[in-house]
């Protein structure tokens, strides 16, 4: 490390130059999201092998996977008639002889000495004798320093060009070089009260615990840290938040709402009208609202968001609506332009593809203020976008944003009240997570005469009988969704597939039937025909990419077709199957899925046909494939969690969360000597984090 630059702390040292790395495996390293030496002590193991009992050979039991001494008594290497080298050892420890055999590494010959003696650890079979594959060594006069046998061996996450054995040797070295400049990150009473090892002894033990109880512990230790500083920036925020400032007492809004209500064809639920209490009550109030509307598919979420942007627009101020993708945004104005029809109110849409004359024509409407409410992407956001008086946000799907995009947006105008729209059921750890400074509304109660669908996982060779089925459900009067599936790379290739399958059902499958296709490359009035048509009946069946996935409202459509159902995750195809059901048929959503299904792919399916709850789904969605999936995006600007598991620790975030809470209401900007290393740290690590938090 003498030929570089030595960093501010041995801490923040490039993980290249820890011994044993090198710029090439700092590169595989760098895909698992390691770039220095702290990285690399936060790299926790998954899980541990306890392998601290050696036994005897004569006692080695078959099937188990065991650790035992013994001396090299003969070594040899040979060629099989498929041409792979086998290295073969005899190992005994004067009680019985074991063969330890290594395909395809011939360099091992040189590793092995007649008369060393080695520990080892495989799992014990019988071939001719007792036997071991690919069995783990180390020399027995390494005692002092094991890391790969006789002791709790860490099992890391990996990358392809990197193996466990190497990512111990690398770690232990990290260790020596950075444990010495771990610093505790809690007060002292903190640790206490929690039960908690200390920071420098928790960063040891995680990674070679003398018993896995102990690494559970280290790693226990380590999450709670993460937990702990992410809910004090909840915390500052919420204060800052419910910290007394000009709001907006919007006090007019009856009247629009009267008229919505009015064109309606049904009755608001006691839960929707709960709910919209609770946003008036914060409109009307002299805070700003911060709000969380929360439902399942079909709740009527909607509708509320739509009549708390008219109690905004009432007033005299305008309102805007921001959400993920340019197709949702889309489908929110033409909701929005039908629900508004015969009111006196400037709705306009602002897309990142629209033209610069159609943009500046848009600017013009929202700066005159003769736009009343705006619909539209990130481009509300972007430099140059200016509202005359902008008093309501609603944001939609706010998992696809993050707390910058939330803090640009505050800045558009004075103040404006925020209400977070979200149509995925989001488990409560991950809403504590999120939205831990938001006040949160729940729709807990479908409208009435929602029936529950019904949901078929079923194989390419029945593929024959669901389109009979389709055809019988056809000639009742209904119609039907045929959704294909996103393909991520590509939209080319998205947008193909849906094609291939419209000409083959439109073609082949049902000439006699009109069959319909709706994708994201559509123009907007093209959309906008294409699902006038099927609501009108005009259409039987709709071929769909994932842009009906939100906001689709067809109470004739009682049969949905999702193909390769398996590449979905639970929370969409949730979202997917809520676009049917929404009459009084009963409805049918068929899962159609690949030949070969991964365990977890299976899984998932099967747990889509036994529920319909989507909060049990989402539970299940974060269960199999994690929070980062499960949002398909990393929130910006709050800190990266790389030990804490939302599920596994939910417990423990709800004691994090409590105590960031505690200290913020007693001492909001840490001033406090007895919070002095809780600021020292927060203003080091988070800093950023806390910008948003004085804007936000």
């Amino acid at each position: 490390m003498s030929s570089v630059k030595r960093s501010r702390s041995p801490l923040e040292t490039p993980v290249q130059y820890v011994k044993g790395v090198g710029p090439r495996r700092a590169a595989i390293l760098a895909r698992l999201g390691i770039e220095n030496v702290e990285d690399l002590l936060y790299h926790v193991p998954r899980r541990y092998v306890d392998r601290s009992t050696v036994r005897k050979i004569r006692d080695l039991r078959m099937g188990e996977h065991e650790t035992f001494l013994g001396k090299v008594v003969t070594k040899g290497l040979r060629r099989t008639k498929s041409g792979e080298s086998v290295f073969s050892l005899a190992l005994t420890d004067g009680t019985e002889i074991i063969t330890c055999k290594w395909f395809n590494q011939p360099y091992l010959t040189n590793t092995f000495k007649v008369g060393d003696e080695f520990i080892v650890s495989g799992d014990i079979n019988y071939y001719r004798g007792l036997q071991t594959i690919h069995p783990e060594y180390e020399r027995a006069s390494d005692a002092e320093q094991l890391l790969h046998t006789g002791r709790v061996v860490p099992i890391y996450p990996l990358s392809e060009g990197i193996g466990q054995k190497q990512m111990r040797k690398i770690v232990r070295n990290a260790l020596d070089l950075g444990l010495p400049c771990v610093e505790e990150t809690l007060p002292e009473d903190m640790v206490k009260r929690k039960g908690l090892l200390a920071r420098k002894e928790a960063v040891s033990q995680v990674h070679f615990p003398e018993i896995p109880k102990q690494g559970e512990e280290a790693r226990r230790r380590m999450a709670f840290d993460e937990l702990f500083y992410l809910q004090l920036l909840l915390a500052i925020r919420k204060k800052r938040m419910l910290t007394p400032r000009a709001g907006i007492r919007f006090d007019k809004g009856e009247r629009f709402c009267r008229m919505l209500l009015e064109g309606l064809k049904f009755e608001l639920t006691k839960a929707q009208k709960k709910v919209l209490s609770e946003i008036k009550e914060d409109m009307r109030g002299g805070r700003v609202m911060n709000r969380l509307l929360q439902g399942d598919v079909g709740s009527g979420k909607t509708i509320v968001a739509v009549m708390a942007l008219l109690i905004a627009v009432e007033s005299g101020y305008q309102s805007a609506i921001m959400a993920p993708t340019e197709i949702l945004a889309e489908q929110h104005y033409l909701v929005m332009k039908e629900l508004l029809h015969g009111m006196d109110l400037e709705v306009i849409l602002l897309l990142g593809k629209m033209s610069k004359k159609e943009k500046e024509e848009a600017y013009c409407l929202m700066e005159s203020g003769e736009a009343s409410i705006v619909i539209g992407t990130h481009a509300l956001i972007e430099e140059g976008v200016h509202f005359k008086s902008l008093g309501l946000v609603v944001v939609d799907e706010q998992h696809r944003f993050g707390v910058v995009q939330r803090a640009k947006f505050r800045r558009k105008g004075f103040c404006p009240d925020f209400l977070v729209m979200t149509a995925t059921p989001i488990p409560r750890t991950l809403s504590l997570t999120l939205y831990g400074d938001l006040d949160i509304s729940i729709i807990d109660e479908l409208p009435p005469g929602r029936k529950k669908v019904t949901t078929r996982v079923v194989g390419e060779n029945k593929r024959e009988k669901v389109h009979g089925f389709v055809r019988d459900e056809m000639a009742k009067g209904r119609q039907c969704y045929v959704v294909c599936p996103l393909i991520e790379e590509s939209e080319k290739l998205d947008l193909k597939a849906a094609q291939e399958v419209h000409k083959r059902l439109k073609n082949e499958i049902f000439q006699d039937l009109n069959v319909g296709l709706l994708h994201g490359r559509m123009k907007p009035d093209e959309k906008e025909k294409t699902m006038r048509e099927f609501r009108a009946g005009k259409t039987h069946i709709l071929v769909s990419t994932t842009v009906i996935e939100v906001g689709v409202d067809v109470p004739n459509a009682t049969v949905m077709i999702v193909e390769h159902a398996e590449r979905f995750g639970l929370a969409q195809l949730h979202q997917l199957r809520g676009r049917i059901g929404r009459g009084a048929e009963r409805s049918v959503c068929v899962l159609m899925c690949g030949k070969q299904l991964s365990r977890e792919a299976r899984e998932r399916l099967n747990a889509m046909a036994k529920t319909t709850d989507g909060f049990e789904i989402a539970e299940m969605d974060l269960r199999l494939r994690g929070p980062g999936e499960f949002f398909g995006t990393r929130q910006h600007g709050l800190p990266e969690m790389k030990v804490a598991d939302l599920v596994v620790d939910s417990k423990l975030l709800v004691g994090a969360r409590d105590e960031a809470f505690r200290i913020v209401n007693e001492d909001t900007d840490l001033l406090m000597e007895k919070n002095r290393v809780i600021r020292k740290v927060f203003m080091s690590k988070y800093k950023e984090s806390l910008e948003l938090a004085r804007v936000g």
